[in-house]
C-alpha cells in the first residue's frame, strides 16, 4: 500500500482536524460499510482549504474524502491534538 505525505502548504481551519498519516481515527456518523465507533488509519492527508483524509478503518474498508464531520482522533493522536490546542491557548 502507498503513503503519500501530506503538501507543505496544508494548513487546518478552526474547525477541522489536523491529522497525520498514521494517526488513529474513529467514525462519528454511519460511512457506507462503517459504522459509528469504528476506528481506523489515516492513509492520505490531502487538500488546502479542506483539509480531508483517506482512511482505512479496521473492519476493512477504505474511505476517502473524510473530515471533523464524520471523523474524529482518538488515543493518541487526540491526546496530542489537545495538547497543541491547549498550547494555543
Amino acid at each position: 500500500m502507498t503513503f503519500w505525505k501530506p503538501h507543505a502548504l496544508a494548513t487546518p481551519h478552526a474547525d477541522q482536524l489536523s491529522l497525520k498519516i498514521g494517526d488513529r481515527v474513529e467514525s462519528i456518523t454511519d460511512i457506507y460499510d462503517v459504522p459509528v465507533g469504528t476506528s481506523g488509519k489515516v492513509i492520505l492527508a490531502n487538500g488546502f482549504n479542506w483539509l480531508r483524509y483517506r482512511v482505512l478503518f479496521d473492519n476493512g474498508v477504505e474511505v476517502g474524502d473524510l473530515d471533523h464531520r464524520t471523523i474524529r482522533a482518538s488515543g493518541r493522536t487526540a491526546r496530542r491534538l489537545a495538547k497543541q490546542a491547549a498550547r494555543r491557548q
